[in-house]
């Protein structure tokens, strides 16, 4: 019989989202125990080489949310100590990660996006935060959405109607991150689509639709009771298949590995539009990925063995 694959996931961090990050560790750490896998829990700490490095696991699967979990760093670290990981790498890590990056490629690749803008905290102070807002307005209109140009879980986003509200939600955008994105609102249906790889190829699981009693924020993503969650969503068949295609399309054109989540806005007319990627989606018991796996029939111990099993094998054919 053939050993037990050794993983490490990594959970935790000092991100405004280790919560949920520690969470998702858990969650997946028990799954894969259930499915035969050999797993421990680390957090991001100065512990963490010095354990790697003696344990040389068969695999690292970090479920860090927010900026070393997201942004690269953690991945560069595993490759420089030879441990093969599963997820993106790091550089498809690095342009996810930043929003107004991700939505340019995206659009470049023939996707929509809702127009934007970005700015920096240190150029909005410079050229005068009163014109600068009565520029913005005039340019992509009300309501716009505002938030960190990086980052996660809905920290620091603001939704705005009316432009009296943009001052404050720019503060709120800023205490997150020294760039702040400005984009045009689209009014519709909030949904998520993951994607998995498989031996066969990308494939898309079911759109989850979110209803909320008030904005989809920190708060009603991980507390239950505020949302309700359609998975899967309800669309037709053609307007499903649009934001399946907008999801596998985003994860090519970023140059994705394994797993990711894309958030997209669908109009009434059954246009999707792009908001933002994930590279490593959340797995709590709230989060959307496990959701959609759950509503496309996966046992979700077996589905993160095939996705450990599945970056074993890419790299053993990589020699990582």
């Amino acid at each position: 019989m053939a050993p037990k694959p050794r993983v490490v996931v990594l959970a935790g961090g000092l991100s405004h989202e280790r919560d949920v990050s520690l969470r998702s560790g858990r969650r997946v750490a028990e799954a894969l125990r259930g499915a035969g896998i050999e797993v421990t829990v680390h957090d991001v700490d100065s512990d963490l080489i010095p354990a790697l490095t003696q344990a040389r696991p068969d695999l690292v699967w970090p479920l860090l949310h927010g900026a070393t979990g997201e942004d690269g760093s953690v991945r560069d670290v595993l490759e420089m100590l030879d441990l093969p990981y599963l997820g993106t790498d790091p550089r498809a890590s690095r342009v996810a990660w930043s929003k107004p990056v991700a939505k340019t490629v995206v659009a470049r690749a023939g996707l929509r996006t809702p127009d934007f803008v970005t700015l920096p905290q240190s150029l909005f102070r410079e050229l005068g935060a009163g014109r600068v807002l009565e520029a913005i307005v005039q340019r992509l209109g009300l309501p716009l959405v505002v938030k960190p140009s990086r980052g996660g879980s809905a920290l620091g986003v603001t939704l705005v109607r009316d432009a009296a509200e943009l001052p404050r939600a720019m503060v709120d955008a800023f205490a997150y991150g020294d760039t702040a994105l400005v984009e045009r609102a689209v009014e519709g249906r909030e949904m998520a689509v993951s994607v998995v790889q498989s031996p066969d190829g990308l494939r898309a699981l079911p759109a989850v639709e979110v209803v909320t009693d008030g904005p989809y924020d920190y708060d009603a993503r991980y507390n239950p009771g505020r949302t309700e969650y359609f998975a899967p969503a309800r669309l037709d068949a053609a307007t499903a298949r649009a934001a399946a295609d907008m999801a596998l399309q985003a994860h090519r054109a970023l140059g994705l590995r394994h797993l990711s989540r894309t958030d997209l806005v669908l109009t009434d007319d059954g246009v999707a539009h792009f908001l933002e990627v994930n590279v490593a989606p959340g797995m709590t018991e709230t989060s959307l990925f496990p959701q959609a796996a759950t509503a496309a029939g996966h046992d979700l111990g077996t589905l993160y063995r095939e996705l450990v099993q599945l970056a074993l094998r890419d790299a053993a054919a990589t020699g990582v």
